[in-house]
């Protein structure tokens, strides 16, 4: 095999990159840029390590790039190509077999190519045109049968918007969804379709159609398709579970591509910590929600997020004098070491922020999942009906305001049919806290 002055300037900038050097090029132990104490014991003697930028350098050179919001980035043009001329004076390239250099940009077309590198071909023969045969300009290739060909369907305009898509847009939903990018607030859809596929396929697939062509507004970031999972009643057995979820996964992908998927539940045995009478107790009452249930369709690729509820962490463990801001602890601790962030975005659902509530409550509810490290987010209901129907809202606007650091870290779970005000009015006031919403859709 020829090896050319120009692929072997690639290969040496390739083993540069990666900090690997051949044998020719090892550095001593002494050199302040060897990086061979990374290396395994096992390591072969030939290959050492090299910094091409220290960690602290790299640094440097990410702080140089994202300074002034990408100033440098965007001030950068791509760099002139570096190509060796071998018919310039001085230029020295490797001689082909039979005369002639090889691989440099005045190298000649390959014989039996025309200008402009089409081959020549016969009379009546069909020839292949940059790399393209019949059909490969974006046509369907003409049947071999009966020799017709079929028109490549027409692309959607670019900035065009799908008919489906537009009609969604005037639902009271879509109008929602509207008001929110108008406040820079990131939207993720909120909706149940567990009963619609217990109801039946056909249900089912109106459901996932209605919810898709939300979602496929590019404002919307993911769609959260159920709450309770495994708690409520809709659901008895493991298997009607991994049912419902592979089902409805399959469906929003199809009908939403590119869009995350979100799942709300609670996993009551985590809050425990290392109590196993506690542990026992919460695998007994709750059957499916243990951690490994729930755990499952993480490890399957089913779900991008996981809301943990934490409602039962305030008073749901004193039997075993497990404190609220202890059970809170035992939880997020049992999330991080259980690496769930590695399988999707993991976020705490928080229900208990409604009417009056202190600064300390605030911080504690809302501070505490992110600075454990166990939540990425946490989501805040802005209302919350009680079982005689009254609606009991967010008033802590002062405090949240105050939460600034992290406001990215926030949602509201917001039902645009039950405004305070009026829709456009109430997300314009959650825009002020939040940096995302989660809009309730039926």
């Amino acid at each position: 095999m020829r090896l050319t002055l120009r692929r072997a300037l690639a290969m040496g900038a390739t083993l540069a990159l990666v900090g690997v050097m051949t044998p020719g090029a090892a550095y001593s132990q002494d050199d302040p840029r060897s990086c061979n104490d990374l290396l395994g014991a096992d390591t072969p003697a030939y290959v050492v390590c090299h910094w091409l930028a220290k960690p602290e350098e790299a640094l440097g050179v990410a702080l140089f790039w994202g300074a002034d919001d990408g100033a440098h980035l965007k001030e950068a043009t791509p760099s002139d190509g570096k190509f060796l001329d071998c018919s310039a004076a001085g230029s020295v390239c490797p001689e082909a077999p039979g005369g002639g250099s090889e691989g440099d940009e005045n190298s000649p077309f390959p014989e039996g190519a025309g200008d402009g590198g089409a081959p020549d071909c016969e009379a009546g023969q069909q020839c292949a045109v940059d790399g393209h045969g019949e059909g490969g300009d974006g046509t369907v290739a003409g049947d071999e049968q009966t020799g017709t060909s079929t028109p490549a369907p027409t692309p959607t305009p670019t900035g065009a918007q799908d008919p489906a898509a537009a009609a969604a847009a005037q639902t009271p939903a879509g109008q929602a969804i509207t008001a929110a990018k108008a406040v820079q607030l990131r939207v993720w859809i909120d909706t149940e379709l567990a009963d619609d596929w217990k109801a039946g396929t056909e249900t089912f697939t109106a459901a996932v159609k209605r919810i898709g062509a939300l979602a496929a507004r590019p404002e919307v970031a993911g769609i959260r398709f159920t709450s309770q999972l495994g708690y409520n009643t809709t659901f008895k057995t493991d298997a009607e579970i991994t049912a419902f979820v592979t089902a409805a996964s399959d469906a929003l992908r199809q009908a939403a591509p590119g869009k995350r998927l979100g799942i709300h539940t609670v996993v009551p045995e985590l809050a425990c910590g290392a109590n196993d009478t506690c542990k026992a107790e919460m695998r007994k009452r709750y059957p499916l929600l243990a951690p490994e249930k729930i755990e499952s369709p993480l490890i399957a690729g089913r779900v991008d997020q996981l809301s943990l509820d934490s409602g039962l962490l305030y008073g749901g463990y004193d039997a075993w004098k497990i404190n609220a801001e202890q059970a809170h602890l035992n939880q997020w601790i049992q999330v991080r070491a259980r690496s769930w962030d590695v399988l999707a975005q993991i976020a705490a659902e928080e229900t208990g922020l409604v009417g009056q509530v202190t600064d300390a409550k605030i911080a504690s509810r809302l501070s505490a999942p992110v600075k454990d490290g166990g939540a990425q987010q946490v989501n805040v209901w802005t209302s919350v009906q009680n079982a005689q129907g009254a609606v009991n809202r967010l008033i802590a606007w002062d405090q949240l305001k105050k939460l600034l650091p992290i406001q990215r870290r926030l949602a509201g779970v917001y039902n645009p049919a039950s405004p305070e005000t009026d829709m456009t009015t109430d997300l314009k006031k959650l825009s002020e806290v939040f940096g995302q919403i989660y809009l309730t859709t039926v």
